[in-house]
């Protein structure tokens, strides 16, 4: 058969590899371009953090001339400038689809970016199979050197939002789906590293994070689907994987770090009705018994809300508490 029309591996609607090499992925996507956004305020533009792996991120910068009642008396520098917190944001997409640049996740940026008063910084990291695992990891950790670093240098070669606004001691990190596994594995390499410059992780947010783990009950309906999910992972790792057992996809697995190790000072879990809940509340139970206060460690079930709601319908009760939460982790709760 013609390598170019023989498929390799296929997870539809998401993916699909032919034995030639050539992916096709599947997943609809609508990139938009940087702007000022109308209904915000909020500008964005996208920037270079490594030219030699293509790695790039997109920034939001909310409108200073708006102060939210959130930042009053906090993050000012020494001259009384305001400083914004930053936030690290990782799209979903299953570790081989998706961007920093789709209209769901641009409109969702915008929101927070207004909502929370933050600087966002929307991380394109390299996609699977032609970059596989750990190239996801990699970059995450470039972006979080650059953003902290560029944001306390006073060189004229660093982004200028992030020099002139960001807060490098109030850097958060939110990922969905897949992007929640990259923030969770970023928090345990923060946990072990130092950042310059007095840079400090404050809270991680995972939405409907990307974990498996043979040890859940997996009695929820969505067996074909798990089954899927545990095959693509093996597939974004280029068959380099222990499987479901590895403890980069399944933090709670025999031998992984202790969850105490997260570079943090708070975390969210959020769950919906997805085939990955039950990982994300044993997740959730994980933090709790490795020693996580509860007042540190929070859950917010959306339930029977699915996997996607907050990108599609952002202004439903659901979506609506969810940003809330997100808000408030951000801001320390000052709504």
């Amino acid at each position: 058969m013609d390598p170019n029309a023989e498929v390799a591996f296929e997870f539809v609607p998401v993916i699909r590899q032919y034995k030639s090499g050539r992916v096709e992925r599947l997943v609809p996507v609508h990139p938009v371009p940087p702007s000022v956004d109308a209904a915000t305020g909020v500008a964005s533009k996208d920037v270079t953090i490594d030219a030699a792996t293509g790695l790039w991120a997109r920034l939001y910068l909310p409108d200073l001339s708006v102060r939210p009642i959130s930042c009053a008396g906090a993050g000012e520098d020494e001259d009384g400038q305001r400083r914004l917190p930053i936030v690290l944001y990782f799209h979903g997409g299953g570790l081989v689809v998706g961007t920093a640049a789709d209209a769901p996740e641009h409109a969702f940026l915008n929101r927070l970016a207004a909502r929370a008063g933050a600087l966002a910084v929307s991380v394109e990291y390299r996609l699977a199979p032609e970059h596989p695992v750990p190239a996801c990891y990699d970059d995450a950790w470039a972006a979080l050197l650059w953003a902290t670093a560029t944001s306390t240098s006073s060189s004229a070669a660093t982004d200028p939002w992030l020099r002139d606004h960001g807060d490098a001691a109030r850097v958060f990190e939110l990922g969905f789906s897949a992007g929640g596994n990259v923030a969770h594995n970023l928090a345990l390499r923060a946990g072990s590293s130092d950042l310059p410059g007095g840079a400090r992780v404050e809270g991680m947010a995972l939405l409907h994070p990307y974990f498996l783990s043979p040890s859940c009950d997996t009695a929820t309906g969505k067996d074909w689907v798990r089954r899927k999910l545990a095959e693509l992972w093996a597939f974004a790792c280029g068959g380099a994987t222990t499987g479901s057992g590895d403890p980069r996809v399944d933090p709670m697995a025999e031998g992984a770090p202790s969850l105490r190790r997260l570079g943090c000072g708070r975390v969210l879990v959020c769950l919906a009705e997805d085939a990955l809940v039950t990982e994300g509340a044993a997740y959730y139970g994980a933090l709790l018994e490795s020693g996580w206060a509860a007042g540190d460690a929070e859950l917010l079930d959306s339930r029977p809300a699915d996997h996607e709601f907050h990108l599609r319908e952002p202004d439903s009760a659901r979506a609506v508490i969810l940003m809330d939460r997100l808000v408030a982790l951000i801001t320390g709760g000052y709504q």
